[in-house]
């Protein structure tokens, strides 16, 4: 299916931030513009705003002032409806209402050409049910951008249980055709992006209510350890704690209230504060005149033991052998015991294990430290330590000069579950595995999706690939005992990943 001629015009109806990137993406991709604003003016005031953007443009060498005024004469404000006739795409970008945008697009119906394409750019409503009121649903479809649409590539194409394939393939191509990194997605609450991602923001929160850590302790692991551009709390006060928010919840109550999906209370409790974020002046962190943002709990210098011995296979931390060795500490290994769990002996017998999903106290096979989980040992600039409550402070210090030897901040938070990385990428792959199983999207476009939509260091799938999905059942096996609530229970496409993984290691 080929994507819409550059010579027919695109209507964007709904003229707030997102409309107004949404048309300058098409505007700028060759189309004739329309915009249209139930409130009187707006539209107008729209092209306006677009006008000034476009200068700026010119004047960052990004388009030539021959482009910028073509692209001027094409675009336009209309009063009416009427005014859209002739459009061949309407994309949709109003207040994130069913029944309004259930009358717009009924309304659209008795305005445009059969063969006009229509979208909706909802981020949290069902396209399927967008649609229900349509005399022609199947033409319908999801085209969810990202904000600033003009500048992040990701769009979602979303096809509704009516939509014709035939117009989710147009709509796939148009905005390929606009330079947009296009996914095909199933209309299931949150798409992928939205759906995927909720544990990245829900774990942390999770921890900071059980005060596992602080807030910029918290964003500092994941950004520094687990590579993650920004981290959870500071992502959120950036979208909006009641967006966020927002999307979480109507997430929840259209999976009928499936325990991985629960709202964190302490967010909700910011909502009611009227705390939304930088948008607000203070969300999570302060953003008035004068405010610094806390700093995360980093260990003062310690002295590395001289000598470290390593058991067994460390799994996905296997390269730390490497590192404290090429850091002059003494390294003996013992490859003829048998361990379930690869460790490093501590002076003292402390052992230091990668987490497992459970708690270091809770381990019997000695007294632990655990140490979480980095996208790459080599390169992070920070680890997290969770001591047992048996561990003694000569071997916590131990454990944190050895870190530092290797140039790593150290954080040392409490000693909960699957600490703060492995527990969020353990949750981000099963969220992922599942959506592929379920037909929400296929792997190659969910990862494609989770690293351009959110900016994550790499794709779910892939990631988890990397740690082998039998380590990720591991890690959600030992939070499910920990938590018997039903939120990490390893989802069914997970489980059948990692035992046909097993068989074929084993055979």
């Amino acid at each position: 299916m080929t994507a819409i001629d550059r010579t027919g015009t695109v209507a964007v109806v709904g003229t707030g931030t997102m409309g107004q990137g949404i048309a300058q993406v098409a505007l700028l991709a060759g189309h004739p513009v329309r915009l249209y604003d139930v409130a009187p003016g707006r539209a107008g005031t729209a092209v306006d705003a677009i006008t000034v953007r476009l200068d700026r443009l010119v004047e960052k060498g990004r388009l030539t002032a021959e482009e910028r005024d073509a692209a001027r004469g094409r675009l336009g404000a209309v009063t009416e409806l009427g005014g859209l006739a002739d459009a061949r795409l309407v994309v949709e970008a109003i207040l994130e209402e069913l029944g309004a945008k259930q009358q717009l697009f009924t309304a659209l119906e008795t305005v445009v050409s059969e063969d006009c394409l229509l979208a909706t750019n909802t981020s949290s409503l069902s396209v399927t049910a967008v649609g229900g009121a349509l005399a022609r649903p199947g033409r319908l479809v999801g085209l969810h951008f990202f904000n600033p649409a003009p500048l992040l590539p990701l769009v979602e194409v979303v096809s509704g249980f009516a939509t014709d394939e035939a117009a989710a393939a147009r709509a796939h191509a148009t905005a390929a055709a606009w330079g947009k990194t296009p996914v095909r997605c199933a209309d299931t609450p949150g798409f992928i992006v939205n759906r995927v991602a909720r544990p990245f923001y829900a774990e942390a929160f999770r921890l900071y209510e059980e005060r596992a850590a602080d807030p910029a302790t918290i964003d500092a692991v994941l950004r520094e350890s687990g590579g993650f551009r920004m981290g959870p709390f500071e992502l959120t006060d950036l979208i909006g704690q009641d967006v966020n928010e927002a999307v979480t919840r109507s997430v929840w109550e259209s999976c009928f209230h499936d325990p991985r999906f629960t709202p964190s209370l302490a967010q909700r409790r910011l909502v009611e504060a009227g705390l939304h974020g930088r948008k607000s002046g203070r969300g999570w962190y302060a953003y008035g005149e004068g405010e610094s943002r806390p700093e995360p709990h980093t260990a003062e210098p310690r002295k590395a033991p001289a000598t470290v011995g390593v058991h067994g296979d460390l799994g996905p931390a296997a390269v730390l052998a490497e590192l404290i060795a090429e850091a002059g500490i003494e390294v003996t290994r013992d490859r003829t015991s048998f361990v379930s769990e690869g460790f490093i002996a501590l002076p003292g017998g402390t052992r230091l294990t990668l987490t497992d999903g459970s708690a270091a106290t809770t381990d019997l096979s000695g007294t632990h430290i655990r140490f979480d989980l980095a996208l790459d040992y080599r390169t992070a600039t920070r680890i997290a330590l969770a001591p047992s409550d048996l561990a003694s402070p000569e071997a916590l210090s131990d454990a944190i000069g050895l870190f530092q030897a290797l140039g790593k901040q150290v954080s040392v938070i409490d000693d909960v579950p699957g600490m703060i990385v492995a527990r969020t990428v353990a949750m981000l792959a099963d969220f992922a595995t599942e959506a592929v199983a379920r037909g929400v999207a296929g792997a190659e476009d969910v990862d494609t999706a989770m690293r351009l939509g959110v900016n994550y260091p790499r794709g779910p799938l892939e990631w988890a690939d990397e740690l082998g999905v039998g380590w990720v059942r591991r890690v959600l096996w030992g939070l499910d005992d920990a938590y018997p609530t039903g939120r990490y229970v390893p989802s069914q496409p997970l489980l059948r990943r990692a035992t046909a993984e097993g068989k074929l290691f084993s055979s």
